[in-house]
């Protein structure tokens, strides 16, 4: 009995791979390796996972005919976190990001169907909330303004979850995860970003006034969430999980200047296209149902994520 996870040399797929291998499950991975960012990265994120006899790895895409990885194994359980990563970039390349978001989820419903497998995990985004004017977002808020191609294809996405349950009475979680940080983080993110740069002492991108405000996820609070879904059966079911905590821009460079001892040369920019003002949780859903209860705040998180970087990675 097998736990598929797509996407499982991220950041996100490679602790929750870790985290389910020191409960002893059998965990089979697929992953391309594409090159959004460095494949070494993910590459070094998985390798400890080489050496475990209950860890396979598939180098295919999530595209791709899988037949073979669902049938040579007996997969229980699918979490899906591969995904096209970035709203910017999705400005840019909105036919790929189609691709791989929408189709590659499909692709994945359409093997757990043939294959029957019963229980599904979809990672999604707090970005599907877009421009919600209500705060904390609360997953029964109306989904009406999302701006940017990357928010269209995880509603879609989540859409595409909700019909294979009333269809085909798989049991399916949609996890909108809200801005998860700590290592691995990929590098193009805002705290990776930011410490990379600032110890480099050169400047970092800051958009707009700093006011835009984030709910930062850290990431072993974001792995208890998803790891708790696997012992629910939901029917289909949409959680946020997120921190339930803001803070803004400006704040976020200061605790970051403060971990590490060092100020920031802030080159000001104006706001970037598929930017939101704020994303906030509402995680009173995930806390009933699945005891989701975050435990690392953004000032210990920091610390955390600083140290790793310290260390060399």
């Amino acid at each position: 009995m097998s736990i598929l996870i797509t996407g499982g040399a991220g950041f996100i797929g490679s602790h929750l791979t870790e985290r389910l291998l020191r409960q002893g499950r059998k965990i089979i991975v697929v992953d391309n390796f594409n090159d959004y960012y460095d494949p070494r990265i993910k590459r070094n994120n998985i390798a400890p996972a080489l050496k475990d006899p209950n860890f396979v790895l598939w180098e295919k895409d999530i595209c791709q005919d899988l037949n073979q990885v669902f049938g040579d194994n007996s997969i229980t359980t699918v979490i899906h976190l591969a995904a096209r990563a970035g709203v910017r970039p999705s400005l840019e390349d909105p036919l790929l990001y189609n691709k791989v978001n929408v189709l590659g989820t499909v692709n994945l419903l359409e093997h757990c169907r043939k294959f029957n497998v019963r229980k599904f995990i979809f990672g999604s985004s707090s970005s599907v909330y877009g421009t919600n004017s209500r705060v904390p977002f609360a997953e029964n808020d109306p989904l009406e303004n999302p701006i940017s191609p990357y928010a269209v294809t995880k509603i879609a996405g989540e859409n595409l979850c909700r019909i294979y349950h009333h269809t085909y009475g798989i049991n399916i979680t949609a996890l909108r995860f809200f801005t998860v940080y700590g290592p691995r983080q990929r590098p193009e993110m805002a705290i990776h970003k930011f410490v990379r740069l600032i110890c480099a002492g050169k400047e970092i991108p800051f958009y707009g006034d700093g006011q835009s405000s984030r709910d930062y996820t850290y990431i072993t609070d974001i792995v208890d969430g998803i790891t708790a879904c696997l012992e629910k059966d939901t029917g289909f079911a949409i959680m946020n999980l997120g921190d339930s905590k803001t803070i803004t821009l400006e704040q976020l460079v200061s605790k970051i200047e403060e971990v590490l001892g060092k100020k920031a040369r802030r080159n000001r920019l104006a706001m970037q296209p598929g930017d939101v003002p704020v994303t906030y949780a509402n995680i009173a859903k995930a806390g009933k149902i699945l005891g989701y209860q975050p435990r690392i705040d953004i000032n210990e998180g920091l610390v955390k994520f600083a140290e790793w970087y310290a260390s060399g990675r």
